[in-house]
């Protein structure tokens, strides 16, 4: 049997990256996909007919996870289209650095808004569905530079950092309901924004890392399994860090 077979997921952020390979795992073990995009439309349509070949349900949803009435469409769209939602990866982000001394308002607050108030949103809508279920499963995407933070990303860190806050409080709130929160926390992990870098700067940076090398996308949707299934159905407000040793 499928690990996550006749459950439905919403992952938010799945037009690429981490995102993208979170939605193809959970299809390919069973798993009834939402998903969502917001500019890469192109993309998020092409994964939509690319999932569809697992032969479960698959919708993608062009929608701001960081917008409050967005966030509480998209589950109702959800709902009424799947009929449930049992599963949340919270995973929609940006980055938008800068020094401090150089950084706008607007780069704070769009970082902030969907890097962190887009987790609010879119799990205060989720958590209604849930707690008349009585179960399921939030999983929040986090980062290294939540833990450690990293100069010229303050606004990122922030963010991240306060996803590991909100996700260790709502493990308390909603744990009696068989709700579990936990978050992931990746590393340096290859991906289409790491593909532009110089390559001498990312040897450097993998000679830092203990297995001396980066991750995949693949390992992180292997931790984000992991936790939407039942084998980790006595895990909750925890933060997974998939960084081959960096922390």
């Amino acid at each position: 049997m499928k690990l996550l077979e006749g459950k439905t997921a919403l992952v938010t952020g799945a037009s690429k990256g981490i995102g993208r390979k979170i939605a193809e795992k959970f299809a390919e073990q069973g798993a009834n996909v939402a998903f969502t995009y917001l500019s890469s439309v192109e993309q998020g349509q092409a994964l939509e007919k690319e999932l569809q070949t697992y032969g479960t349900k698959i919708k993608g949803y062009r929608s701001d996870a960081s917008k409050f009435d967005e966030a509480e469409k998209l589950i109702g769209d959800i709902v009424v289209e799947f009929g449930t939602v049992d599963i949340v990866v919270n995973n929609a982000g940006i980055t938008k650095d800068g020094l401090l001394l150089r950084m706008t308002e607007d780069q704070w607050d769009d970082v902030l808004d969907i890097n962190l108030k887009s987790v609010f949103n879119v799990t205060k809508a989720a958590s209604k569905i849930m707690m008349k279920n009585r179960k399921g499963a939030f999983i929040n995407m986090s980062s290294v530079v939540g833990v450690q933070g990293n100069a010229g990303q303050s606004n990122y860190a922030a963010s991240k950092a306060g996803i590991i806050g909100f996700s260790k409080s709502i493990a308390k709130e909603l744990g009696s309901r068989n709700i579990r929160t936990n978050v992931i926390a990746p590393g340096f992990i290859r991906t289409e924004m790491t593909e532009v870098l110089d390559p001498k700067v990312v040897e450097g940076w993998e000679q830092g890392i203990p297995l001396k090398r980066a991750g995949e996308t693949e390992d992180v949707a292997n931790a984000c399994l992991f936790l939407a299934s039942d084998m980790a159905s006595y895990i909750n407000g925890q933060v997974l860090s998939v960084c081959g040793g960096m922390l």
